[in-house]
């Protein structure tokens, strides 16, 4: 069994022809996702100097040239529930914990913890049902098991999204058990088989559905078949990635580290976001979230030249050497980011694309990792919502306006409305 991409001949000539500019947008779901990365960003190099519609990306933003039109740069937003408020020390685990909840994480290393229901959750629990999966959470990063943040469970650092004010939604980190979870019947003993069999005759997973696929394409028209064939050509390109990963993966001892997570953590984040992209293409699912790192996050970046973890050169100290390289760390993550919105992009849904019709966020619980800040947080926001956002701008709001206020326009665009949402004091001006 393989998900399909949503195609026109899905959608009835009547209902088409009928369709008012309202109903054409029902047409197409809007989807939603939340993509976190750790440990702040070097500020000077993500904000735009100007603001309105005169967007010139810095250096870190750079990479989202090709998409500059699809995205809004907010600037102003803070988190006030990932201060300390008595609680002191713990900011990498309020930042993470906070992020999409809006909510103050109880103090405390035991089981006793408690934060709030994260945004994407809202969404899942109003609209969730409409789709296989009410919602995915995925990540690049193990979860943390050992000791965590300052007298924080581990839980706070280890997920951003939070069924339960304390039940976390523990992410997906292994590449290939998400693919055979997206393209699979969802039977273990069943999937165990198949991949069993594939792997003894060097099959694919598409050579099981490729007589359908040829069946099913002799009935499409031009446009659909054309989206089918793109689609099962990047089925069959990650699949065939996540061979590759697996063999270096294999070559390399390791009791961390299952089959299918590459060695190569550019690697791992580009299968995760291709990953991702499918499930939103397919309608798998609607609502998702990525952590690309948990904040305080130590890994060093070789790729790029960087010895030195990166929690360690986000205390820079304003040494001015430090703070190159966590801007260069910065436009690493932002790279992969653009990819991915890029891919969504080229990925036509009616009139329109898969982007056009998403709301995609991306960014910290920190802005200044070194100073610990929760205020004026890096943030973009990727898509047009169905039509209802405003892109290509640079949006600065007053400062310490609450994060929560974005959420709460999203929720509201995304037909799941409510009145408040963590500590939020209405919707965020100028957004839609």
């Amino acid at each position: 069994v393989v998900a399909l991409p949503m195609l026109e001949a899905m959608v009835s000539p009547t209902k088409l022809l009928a369709a008012s500019a309202a109903q054409a947008k029902s047409l197409h779901p809007q989807r939603m996702a939340f993509i976190y990365v750790p440990n702040g960003v070097n500020m000077a190099d993500w904000t735009p100097k100007e603001t309105g519609d005169t967007l010139e990306l810095p250096y870190i933003l750079q990479p989202l040239q090709p998409v500059q039109q699809d995205l809004l740069v907010l600037t102003g937003l803070a988190h006030d529930k990932a201060r300390p408020h008595g609680d002191g020390a713990g900011d990498h685990a309020r930042a993470s914990a906070t992020f999409l909840t809006g909510a103050q994480a109880r103090k405390t290393g035991g089981a006793d913890i408690k934060v709030g229901v994260s945004v994407d959750q809202i969404a899942a629990q109003k609209l969730g049902h409409q789709t296989r999966f009410p919602s995915l959470e995925l990540a690049c990063d193990h979860n943390r098991q050992t000791s965590c943040d300052s007298g924080y469970a581990c839980a706070y650092q280890s997920n951003i999204s939070w069924r339960t004010p304390a039940t976390p939604m523990p992410p997906e980190v292994n590449p290939r058990l998400l693919f055979e979870r997206l393209f699979s019947t969802g039977i273990f003993e069943e999937t165990g088989k198949s991949r069993a069999f594939r792997k003894r005759y060097e099959k694919s997973l598409l050579d099981f559905v490729l007589e359908d696929a040829r069946k099913l394409k002799s009935n499409l028209g031009r446009t659909d078949q054309a989206k089918l064939e793109e689609y099962l050509s990047s089925v069959r390109e990650i699949e065939r990635d996540l061979e590759q990963a697996e063999q270096f993966a294999a070559s390399v001892p390791s009791t961390e580290k299952p089959s299918g997570i590459p060695r190569d953590f550019e690697k791992h984040m580009q299968l995760m976001y291709d990953l991702l992209a499918l499930s939103l293409q397919t309608d798998s699912t609607r609502i998702a979230t990525l952590m690309i790192a948990f904040d305080g996050s130590n890994r060093p970046y070789p790729n790029l030249g960087i010895s030195d973890g990166h929690h360690n050169l986000s205390h820079h100290e304003n040494d001015a050497e430090k703070k190159k390289r966590i801007a260069q760390i910065n436009h690493f993550h932002m790279t992969q980011f653009a990819k991915f919105l890029q891919k969504l992009k080229a990925t036509k849904e009616g009139e329109g694309t898969l982007l056009d019709h998403s709301m995609i966020v991306y960014g910290s619980g920190l802005s200044d990792g070194n100073a610990h800040n929760h205020d004026n947080l890096p943030v973009l926001l990727a898509g047009h919502g169905g039509g209802a956002i405003q892109s290509g701008r640079h949006l600065k709001v007053a400062d310490q306006t609450p994060m929560s206020n974005l959420f709460v326009s999203m929720l509201d665009s995304f037909g799941s409305p409510v009145e408040r949402f963590g500590d939020s004091t209405g919707k965020l001006p100028g957004l839609l």
